[in-house]
């Protein structure tokens, strides 16, 4: 599977598992250690897979850093909300040094993409003042965080469109619109509307399904 060898394989399943047991709750109220464990391992492994790789230990330090970042996500309190934010941004630059050193980047291909560059530009311009109005005393938090997760998803345009690398973009972009649902989640939308019915399952397929197609591009490109 993916050229793993048997151990690999099995802790890519495993970290499957933990994301597929993780989407079967992530709706329940209220905060769990359960939740928490799941939601921890099912990137924390993919970790332990990256760094097996010569060549990806930044792709190594981008999971580990998100797999921090979505345990202090899952706990209570505003403190634990600001080191989940700052451990996803420090993913977030890991991802985008990955982006800029890997050896088949290309900076040219960012240029030649540059409808979709202004289109995460203003998306970022769009979630910031929304967010500054919402976010309350984390709003400065949150518009640190906004340009660095553009940052990484306008770094990932450098990658080549060919063999596994054909994942990164649309994984880079995924990201985004996780991060987007979570942002409408925690700061927009009111207490009662129908979406949050949703939103838990849309952010946590599209988050898990972004770090794994990051791993299985690197891995097969």
């Amino acid at each position: 599977m993916l050229g793993l060898g048997t151990d690999m394989t099995l802790i890519f399943l495993a970290a499957a598992f933990c994301a597929l047991a993780y989407l079967a709750i992530c709706a329940r109220p209220g905060k769990s250690w359960l939740k928490t464990v799941l939601k921890t391992l099912s990137v924390l492994l993919l970790s332990a897979i990256a760094f097996q790789e010569v060549g990806l230990m930044l792709l190594a330090v981008a999971l580990i850093s998100c797999a921090v970042g979505d345990f202090f996500l899952s706990r209570e309190g505003d403190e634990s909300f600001l080191s989940g934010v700052g451990s996803f941004a420090l993913g977030h630059l890991a991802y985008a040094a990955l982006f800029w050193l890997h050896p088949e980047a290309d900076l040219q291909r960012i240029s030649d993409g540059w409808p979709l560059v202004i289109a995460l530009v203003l998306l970022g311009v769009v979630m910031a003042v929304v967010l500054f109005r919402k976010a309350g005393p984390l709003r400065f938090a949150v518009l640190l965080y906004v340009p660095i997760i553009m940052l990484m998803g306008v770094m990932a345009m450098g990658m080549p469109f060919e063999r596994g690398f054909i994942l990164i973009l649309p994984a880079a972009l995924l990201f985004i619109v996780s991060d987007f649902i979570l942002a409408q989640e925690m700061f927009v939308l009111p207490a009662d509307h129908q979406l949050r019915r949703i939103t838990p399952y849309a952010v946590w397929s599209t988050y898990w399904s972004a770090q794994a197609l990051f791993l299985i591009g690197f891995l097969t490109g």
